[in-house]
């Protein structure tokens, strides 16, 4: 226990180590150094001390910025949930409909003819414009269509599309008429997305004839489509198929259950329908995140909880005002594309991009591009996006090239940011002097948990640090008794609970797992599964996952189940998928098997081949599964765990301890050259 202690503190001290604050280009001339500075910077440290005080009024006042049909009362902003003291429901008496909010309420306010959405597409050359008024309608037309495909009140719609404005509409259409969207990303695979369908029983699916990739390749969807359906346990209950057929790439339709988008939009050309008065605690989506046993979890987010914190949001933290123009270079099918490519910028009136293609493609100039094109305010990309360019234009040159001058900042989030990235993305826009931000979330939490507020007041960054817990959440560094832990003390990151409102309140038909998963281990807490550890200021850093989801360009993924796919191998005897540390992508999984006896060893590249093709099928391309080796035998304790953390530790290079219960102590002496030269580290 000695030798593991060390280590930690090692980590701790490593961190602390590489917190360099950058050229100080900021005004943080309100910053503090007292240690005990959490919250003691400027308007902030107001905000967040309410917050955590009076969270019910906080809370309430920043609810009044909505539109609601029946305003929200201040004794029943927070209510317990009667499932469990640890659950709670936020504005449990308010009517509010988020699809009303982001549209609606703008254009009767005047703004109908402002830009509302922003279509630009590299890899299709297509740019396409949305007034608010112009959305309105195209959102109101299809939630006419699909009133008519009998979808009420509580009936889930799985929206399987690439990154094309029908997408954005079918969510608000969605959430218009109270439907609970489910968006999967396009790129997983008929099983993943089965799966999804099996768990939430959508009554419609819509999805497109499939996607386009850099250099006019495309991905058939409508294949994975019907092969999902074919998989799936309860696909009679999928009445309709809604398709948009792309120019780049038709398909059939299937006579009895599919129905062409532009047909079904014709069919109601002079049909709308109103915003449904919906309760603030109804379920506004599911979103499927990895869970630790490979099965996803359906993260549930409420109507009007989301809606208040987003709107907050942007204005708080992303320092937006309504006109701004924002870009989130994400996916739908993720938490950052729900948030802030939809939602979160129409809510508060500004201009959202949906921006369909690479970073780096055609060049690496096309963030930049897109930025003086269309008068970009705030981009918000992940770390990965900007390693990609970097990779291309080190020296940023391509910034030379356009006109910036729109940028007030830039978000990084999605995984954890390396120091070096963040440098180079300040030092290639030094010109600007635009604030680079660091900040976490997850997709339970749904909007930022830590990092630095902008609309707050800046704080003077750390690198290796996300900055301070935002208002509403109350972030510790936890020991495994659930003790806080000193400052600067490597533990699990937990958020004393309530937690703040669009958070999820629980998993779609499951309280019992979310309360195993979140809120058993530390009673009272959330826990986020996260480790790492908060500083003497109050800075936040995130170092690890406790479990063994990875991070794979900004998508988590379990490598169980990367694992159990493996193992439907019939020559696959036993196997571990790690985690190993990747400069342009965070993260990469390196499968590591043991096969048969009898199998002919002449032939392990053929094998080899064989279960990399069956992950990428399985799971889909963006499982990024390229690497795997055969071993005689993997390293176990004597009950029979594989000792993966170790592997995990050998691979990226960290110091590691071999645990005394481990069940041959000489298989490291084996496997340590054998798996750094797997990975490429010797």
């Amino acid at each position: 226990m000695i030798a593991i202690r060390n280590n930690i503190l090692q980590t701790s001290r490593r961190v602390l180590a590489c917190r360099q604050k950058p050229t100080a280009f900021l005004d943080c001339s309100f910053f503090s150094t007292r240690n005990d500075a959490v919250g003691r910077f400027g308007k902030y440290s107001v905000d967040f001390e309410e917050s955590l005080s009076n969270k019910e009024k906080y809370w309430h006042n920043a609810a009044s910025d909505l539109h609601w049909f029946q305003e929200p009362s201040l004794e029943n902003t927070l209510q317990t949930h009667p499932r469990s003291e640890f659950m709670h429901r936020w504005f449990t008496d308010g009517l509010i409909n988020t699809s009303y909010n982001c549209l609606d309420r703008h254009v009767l306010e005047g703004r109908g003819n402002q830009k509302a959405l922003i279509y630009d597409s590299p890899v299709t050359n297509t740019q396409k414009h949305y007034t608010y008024s112009e959305l309105l309608d195209e959102v109101s037309q299809f939630a006419s269509a699909l009133t008519d495909l009998d979808v009420k009140v509580g009936d889930r719609v799985v929206i399987y599309m690439p990154m094309i404005p029908e997408a954005a509409i079918a969510m608000l259409a969605c959430a218009r008429i109270g439907a609970i969207h489910s968006v999967v990303f396009g790129g997983f695979a008929s099983t993943e997305l089965a799966s999804r369908i099996d768990h939430c029983k959508p009554k419609v699916i819509v999805t497109a004839s499939g996607g386009v990739l850099p250099g006019g390749k495309t991905v058939p969807y409508k294949p994975l489509v019907e092969g999902a359906l074919e998989i799936a346990e309860c696909a009679d209950d999928v009445k309709k198929c809604v398709v948009v057929q792309r120019d780049e790439i038709e398909c059939t339709l299937n006579d009895a259950r599919d129905v062409s988008y532009k047909d079904l939009m014709d069919s109601v050309a002079n049909e709308r329908v109103e915003a449904v008065p919906l309760p603030a605690t109804h379920e506004h989506w599911i979103l499927y995140t990895s869970g630790t046993t490979g099965m996803p979890k359906g993260v549930v987010s409420d109507t009007g909880g989301y809606a208040v914190a987003l709107k907050w949001s942007m204005s708080k933290f992303y320092d937006c005002e309504p006109g701004d123009v924002f870009l989130a270079a994400s996916d739908i099918g993720w938490v950052v594309g729900h948030s802030y490519s939809v939602y979160g910028p129409l809510l508060h009136g500004c201009t959202t991009i949906l921006f369909e293609g690479k970073p780096v493609h055609p060049d690496a100039g096309v963030l930049w591009r897109v930025i003086e094109e269309h008068g970009v305010n705030v981009l918000f990309a992940a770390p990965t996006g900007f390693r990609a360019i970097r990779q291309l234009d080190r020296n940023g040159s391509m910034t030379k090239k356009y006109d910036l001058s729109s940028l007030k900042s830039v978000f990084v989030a999605g995984e954890r940011s390396d120091p070096n990235t963040l440098h180079w993305i300040e030092n290639i826009l030094s010109d600007y002097k635009v604030p680079v931000i660091d900040h976490w979330w997850q997709t339970e939490l749904s909007f930022p948990g830590a990092g630095n507020a902008k609309g707050l007041g800046l704080i003077t960054p750390k690198h290796g640090a996300c900055a301070a817990a935002v208002p509403g959440y109350d972030i510790k560094a936890l020991g495994d008794d659930g003790e806080e832990l000193p400052p600067n003390t490597f533990g699990s990151l937990a958020i004393k609970l309530p937690l703040p409102p669009g958070t999820l309140p629980t998993l779609y038909n499951n309280d019992d797992r979310y309360i195993k998963d979140y809120l058993s281990k530390f009673p009272g807490y959330y826990d986020t599964m996260d480790a790492g550890m908060v500083d003497d200021e109050g800075y936040v850093s995130i170092l690890s996952r406790t479990d063994d989801i990875i991070n794979v360009s900004g998508i988590r993924l379990s490598t169980g189940a990367m694992e159990e796919i493996l193992f439907e191998h019939p020559d696959v005897t036993d196997c571990a998928v790690i985690g190993v540390r990747d400069d342009l992508k965070s993260e990469i999984p390196v499968g590591f098997v043991v096969v048969s006896p009898g199998r002919d060893s002449s032939k392990e590249s053929e094998l080899l081949d064989e279960l990399v093709a069956l992950v990428r099928q399985k799971m889909g391309v963006v499982s990024n599964f390229k690497s795997v080796a055969v071993v005689r035998a993997l390293p176990k304790t004597r009950s029979g765990k594989i000792l993966r953390q170790t592997m995990r530790k050998i691979a990226n290079g960290d110091d590691y301890v071999v645990t005394p219960t481990v069940e041959d102590p000489n298989i490291f002496d084996e496997l340590t050259p054998f798996i750094l030269k797997v990975v490429g580290k010797k």
